[in-house]
């Protein structure tokens, strides 16, 4: 099993959502986060006034997935997520080595 995290702008959210629901994605948890990478934030102009925007507002999705199904779901988020500019976000894929559903005590792949 892999575990896949995504950041990416808030905008895609849902093309992402779709893109791996239709790769047979069972489920995803999402979570509102703000931070930075190459880009270093950015300025902004408030009522004439120049600020500094250190860290932007982002979407992290965390899935889990069996192996077979783990290059179909970075492939699905990529190609939603990506619109060709600075800041389109980054895909980690982590080794999971159980995974237990509460509800039923199922253990490993069927567990998610």
């Amino acid at each position: 099993m892999k575990l896949i995290i995504a950041v990416i702008k808030p905008g895609k959210l849902e093309e992402v959502r779709a893109a791996l629901i239709s790769t047979g994605a069972q489920g995803m948890t999402v979570t509102e986060v703000r931070g930075f990478g190459r880009q270093k934030g950015h300025t902004e102009l408030y009522r004439g006034a120049e600020y500094a925007v250190e860290y932007l507002p982002k979407v992290k999705i965390e899935l889990v997935v069996d192996d077979s199904d783990s290059t179909k779901a970075v492939e699905a988020i990529t190609q939603a997520a990506n619109v060709g500019a600075i800041g389109d976000g980054k895909v980690f894929v982590l080794p999971v080595e159980h995974a237990v559903r509460i509800r039923t005590g199922e253990t490993g792949v069927d567990g998610l």
